[in-house]
């Protein structure tokens, strides 16, 4: 997402006379799609607007570092400021790839393509009772969005937060995508040898996600690394390509590229607790929000998170390794604003708690490197993923039946902009992860009666466990189901309908687009409805669903028509 690159004064490219740039950029784009420059402003204000036509990658006191396609470029330029090219990080080191997959794993190399898929695949035949390779999506270049699944029963949904990393959709930035490589199998490797990597895998369900962007890092082919782009194959910053919770669903004015739809179909598919996307050219923990300046609900505990990966690092790394910023910590948007970022995607719409870390000043490092970044972080790694075990959890379930409820986990007096969280089907478990504190929370499905909780002590690094049964609604007998089940397809909705089957009667529908405004309302006689769309844009939609029995699910729904 937000990145710096050290600037080597003796390889860039830059032009005394401005007017020769315009020529120069045009042979970047013809390579790559994309340039990369630096200008000074006067004013941070100006920034608000700039980050609304190029993809800002840092700012340092006065100078912005930039990078933009053609067109970006074409509107930047027309706001007459100066600027400087610079040579694509990427072209600053020449990085080892291999093939051999053993070579890789002993850290002097980073993967080809082939390399990685081999790897990823040799770690589910090598564990397979803790290890699944799952494919979020395949591109139109045919290179695979993978991730790996490592959980004790791997093929059940349990009473367990879903933890997730993810790194390098920005393919130039590389430096976490081989470090996710060793994390996947370091964790592989000491499970039933280590108690604290078995205890992990065996009460997490973890997702690994090396790669986001293989079209990018593997932009000059699949056998170098050297010529990776920051932007995708469409030269598109997946970065700032998620829906917004202030700007909106395409707030870069592009349409939702596969790895992004790919990757908000795999977060509405599971139920992400905490998670992390890892990027380059700076070295800071970036906490939420991105995309406006106020502070996130639980803000004292993004700054213990934080704080923890940072200080850890420092106990094992060299003097000066993450110290940018707040000594190697920052709320994201008090450094700048970024809008559509997949940060605030997950803490807002998802309802997660996802941080972006930073691991290296350079994007690119030479594959000798990959080993020392490694020791400086894992420590800090495994920290980080144990967060997802405190705080308050529990399970939500019908007092009569005993049947898990989808419920509504609220902290009264605390919770603000879509920071509460849900028990989710088919377990019914909510994972509330919370600074050292005394909270009040409030329990609420459709259907049933509220309950609050009061004086829920919390204290940092440990867990409470508040199992909550609620009590059917008076309107409602308790021998009618506790729940309907419903299908919503396709999902997403490519053409002018959707349908929604029900095991129960339907009785009212509504659609409320993600800024909260009802776009649709009817009332419905029918277990089958076919629901036009056809008025309805692009975009993500929650679909509230009313049965006979007064139940209600509420259940997203993706509008992606291709133009």
């Amino acid at each position: 997402m937000k990145s710096f690159s050290v600037i080597i004064l003796c390889s860039q490219i830059a032009w005394n006379a401005h007017a020769q740039q315009p020529l120069k950029a045009d042979n970047v784009f013809a390579q790559f799609g994309e340039v990369y420059f630096t200008f000074e402003i006067t004013d941070a204000r100006s920034l608000q607007t700039l980050t609304t036509i190029i993809s800002i990658d840092n700012v340092k006191e006065s100078t912005v570092w930039a990078y933009a396609n053609q067109n970006e470029f074409s509107n930047f330029t027309k706001t007459g400021i100066k600027y400087t090219l610079l040579p694509l990080p990427a072209e600053l080191v020449q990085a080892k790839v291999s093939d051999n997959p053993a070579q890789v794993l002993n850290w002097d190399y980073y993967p080809s393509y082939a390399a990685y898929e081999t790897i990823m695949y040799q770690f589910q035949a090598d564990h397979p009772d803790i290890c699944q390779i799952i494919t979020i999506g395949t591109l139109p270049s045919g290179r695979k969005l993978l991730a790996a699944k490592i959980s004790d029963n791997i093929g059940v949904d349990e009473d367990e937060p879903e933890f997730m990393y993810v790194s390098t959709m920005h393919g130039d930035e590389t430096t976490g995508y081989p470090t996710m490589l060793h994390l996947i199998d370091h964790l592989l490797s000491n499970y039933g040898s280590s108690d604290r990597i078995t205890n992990m895998v065996n009460n997490m369900e973890i997702y690994i996600n090396p790669l986001a962007n293989p079209d990018g890092t593997y932009h000059g082919g699949n056998s170098s690394v050297n010529l990776a782009t920051r932007y995708n194959a469409n030269n598109v910053d997946l970065n700032r390509n998620f829906p917004d919770p202030e700007n909106g669903q395409h707030p870069d004015g592009n349409q939702w590229q596969p790895e992004t739809i790919a990757a908000m179909d795999f977060a509405s598919a599971h139920h992400i607790t905490m998670s992390c996307n890892f990027h380059g050219g700076i070295e800071v923990v970036n906490y939420p929000w991105d995309t406006w300046p106020k502070l996130h609900a639980d803000n004292n505990w993004w700054i213990f998170v934080s704080r923890e990966y940072a200080d850890t690092v420092h106990l094992h790394s060299p003097t000066g390794y993450m110290t940018d910023l707040i000594n190697g910590i920052t709320n994201g948007y008090a450094w700048y604003e970024v809008n559509g970022g997949r940060q605030d995607y997950m803490n807002y719409f998802q309802q997660g708690r996802e941080s972006t870390i930073e691991l290296s000043g350079v994007k690119l490092i030479p594959a000798s490197q990959l080993i020392s970044y490694w020791n400086y972080n894992y420590r800090s790694l495994l920290n980080y993923m144990e967060q997802s075990l405190y705080g308050i959890r529990g399970i939500v379930t019908d007092s009569a039946t005993g049947e898990p409820l989808y419920a509504k986990v609220f902290i009264s007096g605390h919770d603000v902009d879509s920071t509460q969280v849900y028990a989710n089907l088919p377990v019914g478990d909510y994972h509330r992860l919370l600074k050292a504190g005394n909270y009040t929370l409030l329990f609420s499905a459709p259907g049933y009666r509220s309950k609050i909780f009061s004086n829920i002590v919390v204290t940092d690094k440990n867990t409470v466990r508040l199992d909550v049964q609620l009590n059917s609604d008076s309107m409602t007998s308790v021998d009618e189901p506790t729940r309907i089940w419903t299908k919503v397809f396709p999902n997403p909705a490519t053409g002018d309908a959707t349908v929604i089957k029900s095991d129960y009667p339907l009785t009212e529908i509504s659609i409320t687009d993600i800024l909260g405004h009802v776009r649709k309302h009817e009332y419905l006689q029918s277990s089958c409805y076919v629901l036009p769309i056809d008025a309805l844009a692009n975009g993500i939609y929650i679909l509230e669903i009313r049965s006979k029995n007064l139940r209600v699910i509420q259940q997203k729904l993706i509008i992606n028509r291709a133009k």
